[in-house]
C-alpha cells in the first residue's frame, strides 16, 4: 500500500507539470498579479516566453522561461528538473558557507537542488529539482538506479582489473565507518588508461576507492547517465530542462521500484 501512495503522489506532481496553462493564469499563480492585469501586462508587451514577446490567449507548457521584464517568473506547483553539466571542483552541498557550492555556480531562480551528488573533483550529469520524492526515489539505493560513468586512470588496464570491480570490492574506512563489499557492475575498456562502469549505488567516493583497491588512482572521472538520461553533448557549467519525454520514462522507471 505505501509503494502504491508513493507512486501515485509522484505521477500526481508528474501530471501537475506536464499540464499546459494559459500565460495569463501561470502569471496569476505565481503570484505577478491578478489574470486581468496579466493580460495588461502581455499586451503591452512587458511578457516574453523563451525570449519572445508573449501574445495574448497563449499557453505555456513546462520547461518554458516565462519573464515579467527583466524577472524570470515561476509558477507555484511547477515541476523542475534539470540536467547539468557540473564542472570539476564544484561542491555538492546547500551550504552557502563553501565558496564554489552548487546553488551558488547554478544560481538558478527557482529553488533546487540535487537529486544524488558527485564528489568535487568528479565532473558531468547531476540532476537539479525541485521535487523532494524525485530526490528521494532516485537516492534510495534499494532501487539499483543506473548510473554511468567513463573513468580515466594512470596506469594501463588490465582484464583483471575490470573482472574485479564488476564481480564487487570490499571497502574499508574506518574512520568514515565503511566497511562494505560493493554490488556487482558493468565495466567496459574503452581506451589504454579509460574504462566504461556502471553502478546501481552511490557510496561515497565510491569508484575511487574501488579502483585504489587495485592500486589504481583515478585521474579523470565523469558521470554521462544516470537512468535514462544522458548528459550527451552538454557543455561543462551548462544545463538544460529534460524534455517531456525523457521525464516520463524518468517517472516509468521509478514506478517500477
Amino acid at each position: 500500500m505505501r509503494e502504491r501512495i508513493r507512486k501515485d503522489k509522484i505521477t500526481e506532481e508528474y501530471s501537475q507539470g506536464k499540464k499546459s496553462v494559459r500565460l495569463n493564469k501561470y502569471l496569476s499563480d505565481a503570484g505577478v498579479c491578478s489574470r486581468r492585469e496579466a493580460d495588461r501586462l502581455i499586451e503591452s508587451g512587458k511578457v516574453c516566453v523563451d525570449g519572445v514577446r508573449a501574445s495574448c490567449g497563449m499557453k505555456v507548457r513546462p520547461g518554458q522561461r516565462v519573464t515579467v521584464g527583466k524577472k524570470t517568473v515561476g509558477g507555484r506547483n511547477e515541476l523542475v528538473v534539470l540536467a547539468l553539466n557540473k564542472p570539476a571542483g564544484v561542491v555538492c552541498t546547500e551550504d552557502m558557507r563553501i565558496k564554489n557550492n552548487i546553488i551558488r555556480f547554478l544560481k538558478y531562480p527557482v529553488r533546487v537542488t540535487y537529486a544524488g551528488r558527485l564528489d568535487k573533483d568528479s565532473e558531468g550529469l547531476l540532476l537539479m529539482t525541485n521535487s523532494g520524492d524525485l530526490i528521494n526515489q532516485i537516492m534510495r539505493a534499494k532501487n539499483c538506479h543506473e548510473k554511468e560513468y567513463k573513468v580515466t586512470v594512470n596506469k594501463p588496464i588490465t582484464d583483471a582489473f575490470l573482472k574485479g570491480m564488476a564481480e564487487g570490492v570490499h571497502l574499508v574506512d574506518r574512520e568514515k565507518g565503511l566497511d562494505e563489499v560493493t554490488r556487482p557492475c558493468r565495466t567496459e575498456q574503452i581506451g589504454k588508461y579509460k574504462f566504461r562502469i556502471i553502478l546501481t549505488q552511490g557510496l561515497n567516493r565510491q569508484i575511487r576507492r574501488m579502483c585504489e583497491a587495485f592500486g589504481y588512482q583515478v585521474r579523470e572521472l565523469k558521470r554521462v547517465r544516470i537512468m535514462n538520461i544522458e548528459l550527451g553533448n552538454l557543455k561543462t557549467g551548462e544545463y538544460r530542462k529534460l524534455t517531456e519525454k525523457e521525464l516520463e520514462e524518468l517517472y516509468r522507471e521509478i514506478g517500477k521500484s
